[in-house]
């Protein structure tokens, strides 16, 4: 094991220690070790390698080519949580892996609907929800859902990408080189996907239904702009340790 620290220390793996651990725990045999820390050295994410990524407690499967759920992302699951109550009826909009309407069901006894555009993600999700009876849809947004949801949605959930398509060359290598471009373009001022998300949510929450999204700080006042006009009373509000925005918008009756 030592070996496979020095390996994973050498490719800049900041935890080596607990990455190896994990490497081993996971691997099968020695020689699925081996390929397993391989890939890792060359810069593979590591829930890509281990096949799962730690969200709020659970293990969440993860494939390539799906975007990874952040850990930043379990403060707006504690922020939907708030408001979600047993009964109620949630959608996990743009749901990638499913991680957001996992966490909840997990938490919620709740009728859950999650949908994603890419038929990769959609397996993935089905994979993780299926324990919590959840419906998966394949589609673009809305059009992914059924149309007896119109109206009748309590919490909407919608992690969408959020960085300006100018700043992805930015990113750190392991989400530039190996997540899909489509998981984190939100367009020329990262909030194309947010406007489209907020314009029809109106038609799709009950009365008083309640909107979560995840944004920057810098974006925050923005995205509360684009909430208000479509009729939401919104509110901002961050977590510190996370390093993590979430504006949350309550549909006027």
């Amino acid at each position: 094991m030592s070996e496979v620290v020095d390996r994973l220390r050498a490719a800049g793996c900041v935890f080596a220690e607990d990455e190896a651990a994990l490497l081993a725990e996971t691997a099968r045999d020695a020689a699925e070790l081996e390929a397993m820390v391989e890939r890792r050295v060359a810069g593979e994410p590591l829930e890509y390698v281990l096949g799962w990524a730690a969200f709020r407690g659970l293990r969440i499967a993860v494939d390539p080519g799906v975007f990874i759920p952040r850990r930043r992302t379990e403060f707006l699951v504690a922020e939907a949580l708030r408001v979600t109550a047993p009964g109620g009826v949630v959608v996990d909009l743009a749901c990638g892996s499913g991680a957001l309407g996992a966490a909840i069901a997990a938490e919620r006894q709740i009728t859950l609907h999650a949908a994603d555009l890419d038929p990769t993600a959609v397996a993935c999700a089905r994979r993780n929800l299926t324990p919590y009876g959840a419906h998966v849809h394949q589609g673009d947004l809305y059009d992914a859902l059924p149309a007896k949801l119109r109206g009748h949605i309590d919490v909407l959930i919608a992690n969408v990408p959020y960085v300006p398509t100018a700043e992805i060359a930015l990113l750190p290598p392991e989400a530039r080189l190996h997540e899909p471009h489509l998981t984190l373009d939100g367009g020329p001022d990262g909030l194309t996907l947010l406007r489209r998300v907020a314009a029809q949510a109106p038609t799709w929450l009950t009365p008083g239904g309640q909107l979560f999204t995840e944004t920057s700080t810098r974006q925050a006042p923005q995205a509360h702009a684009i909430l208000t006009t479509q009729g939401f009373t919104a509110e901002i509000t961050t977590d510190e340790d996370l390093d993590a925005t979430v504006v949350h918008g309550v549909l006027c009756s």
